[in-house]
């Protein structure tokens, strides 16, 4: 809690109203020792700790290497309890960083947390190059220092983050992150997925190529055939050109670069298919026909950030059979769905997680 009081995060700002309700205030010797760990080079974290008791120490620790981090309650000078919080590493996030290996790119993890912690979510992601202990005025510099080795690209979603974003060769960020880190990267991952990164950067790469292609054959198309519709290969070869067949050539050019471009569409950007696959229904799957049931649920969804997501969400249950309707709000945060007949919650889960988005309640309306 000691740590905690100085946050404006809401969680941090949640607990402790709670527990100042409970008369349960914070330790103010960790507290005054993070003010003194601010600006210095050593984390907060690292301070605070010396000012603790042996008990204190020996819970941070344990957590620590969990990965999590620990809020310590104290009541009459006694320490009380502690709560141990953490962040939910995706289930996309391992695979996401095999990927990203398998392309010869070189995954760094750089957070303000310790190192203990940092290294067990590392270990969770499989990332073995991990930078902690970074305070939010120095990303930047640390993005500019990987710089100097090659091309950097950085992924976040905070308002510490977005200094980082602007500073990197290219910035990406998480849809559900903050508006300034969007506003200040140049590439937005819509779903929130981290499997998402390898999938742009492949697609990138591709287009590039499918870019280079187009140029090389646009070249030699015109190389060869301006002189011959010129007339200039007549004197040697005795080569000419109808004007009609020249046009028709011309047309044919412009057709042979929007086919190649259309290969992209073809492109695999993804390792594997979504665990569930569902294919659109027509309508009499969705008739109310007397013999169903109507039945209604309400699922509350995070991650939506605009219509363009609740229109994903929307179109992914309406594939479902058994779905006759659909109606998602990015603003309150759900989706009520009318059946037809019963779909297990399973299943709905894991189609709206396909998506990039994260179920949090299914309840019956």
């Amino acid at each position: 809690m000691s740590v905690r009081e100085v946050s404006a995060g809401a969680l941090s700002q949640a607990v402790y109203e709670l527990f100042l309700k409970a008369c349960v205030v914070p330790c103010r010797d960790a507290l005054d020792a993070l003010e003194r760990a601010r600006g210095e080079e050593t984390g907060a974290a690292a301070e605070v700790l010396r000012q603790l008791s042996e008990n204190a120490k020996i819970a941070y620790l344990k957590f620590a290497k969990e990965g999590k981090t620990p809020l310590f309650f104290e009541r009459a000078g006694m320490l009380i309890g502690t709560i141990a919080v953490s962040d939910t590493v995706r289930e996309d996030s391992r695979d996401a960083v095999k990927e990203l290996e398998k392309m010869k790119i070189r995954t760094v993890m750089l957070t303000g947390d310790n190192e203990n912690t940092a290294r067990a979510i590392g270990n969770q992601c499989g990332i073995n190059d991990i930078i902690s202990d970074v305070m939010p005025a120095d990303k930047a510099d640390t993005v500019k220092k990987l710089m100097k080795r090659g091309k950097v690209a950085m992924v976040g979603d905070g308002i510490n983050d977005a200094p980082a974003l602007c500073s990197a060769d290219v910035g990406i960020a998480i849809g559900a992150g903050s508006d300034i880190a969007i506003d200040a990267a140049d590439i937005v991952l819509i779903k929130s997925s981290p499997s998402d990164v390898p999938a742009a950067i492949k697609l990138s790469r591709s287009t590039m190529k499918n870019i280079y292609e187009n140029f090389f054959w646009a070249f030699i198309y015109n190389i060869f055939g301006i002189p011959l519709a010129a007339g200039l290969f007549i004197p040697v070869f005795g080569w000419q050109l109808n004007p009609m067949f020249a046009a028709a050539a011309m047309s044919l050019s412009s057709v042979s670069v929007v086919m190649n471009a259309l290969r992209l569409n073809l492109v695999k950007i993804y390792p594997h298919k979504a665990k569930y696959v569902y294919k659109k229904t027509d309508n009499k799957n969705r008739d109310s026909g007397k013999d169903n049931k109507i039945m209604k649920k309400r699922i509350k969804i995070e991650g939506m950030m605009c219509e363009h997501c609740s229109k994903r969400v929307k179109d992914a249950l309406e594939r479902l059979r058994g779905v006759s309707e659909a109606e998602v709000s990015c603003e309150q945060g759900c989706a009520v769905i009318t059946l037809v007949c019963d779909i297990p919650d399973d299943v709905l889960i894991s189609t709206i997680n396909g998506e990039g988005y994260k179920v949090t309640d299914i309840s019956d309306t």
